[in-house]
């Protein structure tokens, strides 16, 4: 695995654990972005591995859907909890009003660690 992955997959960890940080304080809006990223930065590296590198978020999260969602080199599911967790994401950053709940980020930092084993797999084989 290439050092750049390594240290995308680092701070996928370490936004993990920050998102149940701030979970832990009733935050849950701000918590979803927190996971969000973990997810983001899994994306990153395993598109990395690949030669791709992006520089939107939703240039990320469409290439991550043709390169293994659409080939199915990874469960299709990543991609959907990728689309889902940057809604909740757009929605805990600039709405209001929200119905992020704990248990939906709590869902979420469940997702990005489920993620983050399924890329280690993914990449060790690789």
């Amino acid at each position: 695995m290439k050092e750049h992955s390594q240290k995308l997959l680092k701070k996928a960890l370490d936004a993990i654990e920050v998102a149940e940080g701030i979970l832990d304080m009733n935050k849950p809006e701000m918590a979803a972005g927190r996971a969000y990223y973990a997810m983001f930065y899994i994306a990153e590296a395993l598109l990395y591995e690949k030669g791709l590198e992006f520089k939107t978020h939703g240039q990320v999260i469409g290439a991550y859907g043709k390169e293994f969602a659409k080939t199915k080199e990874l469960d299709p599911k990543y991609h959907r909890i990728l689309r889902a967790g940057f809604d909740a994401r757009i929605s805990g950053d600039y709405d209001v009003d929200t119905d992020i709940s704990n248990q939906l980020v709590a869902d979420m930092i469940n997702d990005a660690k489920d993620f983050l084993n399924a890329a280690k797999r993914y990449l060790k084989k690789s």
